[in-house]
């Protein structure tokens, strides 16, 4: 089942154009990393596919003009993982990962949703936040608001998760965690997964499609792989990543290290 389309999607904001053309699908199973350099237009399409920005073009959701979905059908089915705007309130984390339901009660503080509880304990768990449930939030580490916002993200259960940087101020051992899980999340039935990513290594490894973009317009979408080609990102990046790559790669093949 197809997910999510986009065909000609562009944006423009205080008079200047910030993404131009973009068209893309995501299917059922579909695990699409969005990539490009500072200023390609990665966080715009976010936010325009989030609803949160203005865009022109066709943007369809389980084959549904997005427009046309009620606010909390559409937030059911398409969920934003929210960068930490909650840490300047003294919520609990428990709290926090809770308003994940929100599109699912009869009002905002109203009850109704009598999978609650359970999603909330299965979030918690799956990020390993479990024993900080009744920590305040501005008590955190930047990479422990990381994994807060990923368990709302996943107690809020939609069909297609997108992730802006998800891994930023993650350790290496939290950054392995959260990539299995979303991978996880990403095979059960029906779901799907948008990832804004930097890291390149993640992408090749996670992806099934990626999206490469240069200056709010797009460069190849197309499997993991094939977008992410030596020469497609000699095109966005201005210099041989490829080559930069193995180079760095060289260094955990060092004697030294063995």
């Amino acid at each position: 089942m197809r997910r999510l389309e986009a065909r000609d999607l562009s944006v423009r904001r205080g008079g200047k154009r910030l993404l131009r053309g973009v068209s893309f699908s995501l299917n059922a199973g579909d695990w699409l990393a969005v990539v490009g350099p500072n200023g390609a237009g990665k966080s715009t399409l976010m936010k325009a596919l989030a609803g949160e920005w203005a865009y022109t073009g066709a943007l369809a959701l389980d084959d549904r003009p997005l427009g046309a979905l009620k606010p909390r059908e559409r937030a059911r089915l398409l969920g934003l993982m929210d960068q930490g705007g909650f840490s300047q309130f003294s919520f609990t984390v428990e709290e926090v990962v809770r308003m994940g339901r929100y599109p699912y009660r009869q009002g905002f503080l109203h009850g109704g949703d009598p999978d609650e509880e359970q999603a909330v304990e299965q979030a918690l768990e799956d990020t390993g936040m479990a024993a900080m449930r009744h920590r305040s939030v501005l008590t955190l580490s930047g990479g422990e608001q990381q994994r807060c916002a990923l368990a709302q993200a996943l107690c809020h259960q939609p069909e297609v998760l997108m992730l802006d940087e998800p891994a930023n101020h993650l350790d290496l051992s939290y950054q392995k965690e959260l990539y299995a899980i979303t991978d996880r999340w990403r095979q059960r039935p029906g779901r799907a997964v948008i990832t804004v990513l930097h890291d390149l290594s993640a992408a090749r490894r996670f992806a099934t499609h990626a999206l490469v973009l240069r200056e709010g317009a797009p460069l190849a979408f197309a499997a993991a792989k094939e977008a992410l080609s030596d020469s497609n990102l000699r095109a966005a990046w201005d210099m041989d990543v490829a080559e930069w790559m193995r180079e760095m790669g060289k260094s955990w093949d060092e004697e030294e290290l063995g």
